[in-house]
């Protein structure tokens, strides 16, 4: 049984812990261009002691961006900027991976530089609003009804899929992960309900797999698939993306993945009150289909994911919300002191406030390493 700060390897590094700081939009990239800055690079560093940071959804492309003011990694000024974080990182002794990002139908074209979004079918995702800049001021509106994409489409994104996992490992990052979760555009492929097509990408398991193995396969070639990781979130319905039989559509999915030597996958849970648990043993055929790490996310507390680690189903945990208003989260954790808690109506764009003005505990011997550069 591992303790939740013992040592793991993942990706040729020692991570220090098994704490992961998981993807979470936070919407502060420069403008215009959608540029990671040095207001970013203070953010991640200051939570360099989790044992992996996974970096907010960062889009592949502009019509790959779904929100305002989140940052791409597909322009020479994004590489650039990105440097600026991973260097931070590294300086702090942290790892960092790059979840890249396509959110297909989760978008308007306020967003996509006027362009009708894309997904596996021509399918709005109903009730699902996205956020634009309005007069630098967030204005929340109905995602566009999308255009089905064509093979030419298809191929096209996944080439930029590509460059985007060739452009993070210039940028400096130790891997990438995919996000296929939260109703973005490969969890549009994946699930039955958003994915109506009749060609060889739809109807089946198989089919509905098919985008999201010839992604990991490009990625992997330009990368290596021990870099490579992959956010799934089996049983959410975030963004209107629902499947009829998700362990099944699932399961065949982590087959997938560990034939294509992935180096982790990371389940999302559902984090909301009501939601529904995710079964111990659909946790435990995932456990049997999958020899790599597997990394759980969604309302952990210390106890849970220790008792996560303790029972096999789980290698590391992630702790969302609470890493963002705690940059010393691991310590408070091996510590069990109290958590700041964070201000919701910071979470998306701004500065300074709600971002990096998160103080570490008093207690904390290194205190002084998380001053402002």
């Amino acid at each position: 049984m591992a303790d939740l700060f013992e040592s793991i390897n993942l990706a040729g590094k020692t991570l220090s812990n098994r704490i992961v700081m998981p993807p979470m939009t936070r919407s502060r990239a420069s403008q215009p261009g959608d540029t990671p800055n040095n207001l970013m690079a203070t953010y991640y560093a200051q939570r360099a002691t989790a044992g992996l940071i996974i970096s907010e959804g960062t889009q592949i492309s502009q019509l790959g961006k779904g929100y305002a003011w989140t940052p791409g990694i597909y322009s020479d000024a994004q590489i650039a900027g990105w440097k600026q974080v991973t260097k931070r990182v590294h300086g702090a002794g942290g790892v960092m991976f790059a979840q890249l990002w396509h959110v297909g139908r989760v978008s308007h074209q306020s967003n996509t530089g006027g362009l009708q979004p894309i997904s596996a079918s021509a399918v709005q995702a109903q009730d699902v609003k996205v956020f634009i800049d309005e007069n630098d001021s967030p204005n929340f509106i109905q995602a566009q009804t999308p255009r089905a994409m064509t093979q030419a489409d298809i191929n096209n994104v996944i080439n930029e899929y590509r460059h985007a996992a060739r452009n993070a490992m210039q940028a400096g990052f130790d891997g990438i992960e995919l996000h296929a979760a939260n109703g973005y555009l490969i969890n549009q492929f994946l699930d039955s309900c958003s994915n109506q097509r009749t060609d060889g990408y739809g109807g089946s398991i198989d089919n509905r797999i098919r985008f999201l193995r010839e992604v990991v396969t490009a990625v992997s070639d330009e990368v290596g698939s021990d870099k490579v990781g992959v956010r799934l979130a089996p049983l959410t319905t975030l963004n209107g993306t629902v499947d009829e039989n998700p362990e099944q559509t699932y399961l065949g999915a982590i087959k997938q993945l560990n034939a294509l030597n992935v180096c982790y996958v990371h389940i999302a849970e559902a984090d909301w009150e009501d939601a529904p648990d995710m079964p111990l043993n659909f946790k435990h055929e995932i456990r049997e289909a999958f020899d790599g790490v597997l990394i759980y996310a969604g309302k952990y507390t210390k106890a849970r994911a220790q008792q996560a680690l303790d029972e096999g189903w789980a290698d590391m945990i992630g702790f969302g919300r609470p890493f963002i208003s705690n940059p010393d989260l691991p310590y408070r954790i091996a510590n069990d002191l109290d958590l700041n808690e964070h201000q919701p109506e910071t979470l998306f764009g701004g500065s300074e406030q709600g971002y990096i003005d998160y103080q570490t505990h008093a207690s904390n011997p290194i205190n002084a390493r998380w001053t402002k550069s």
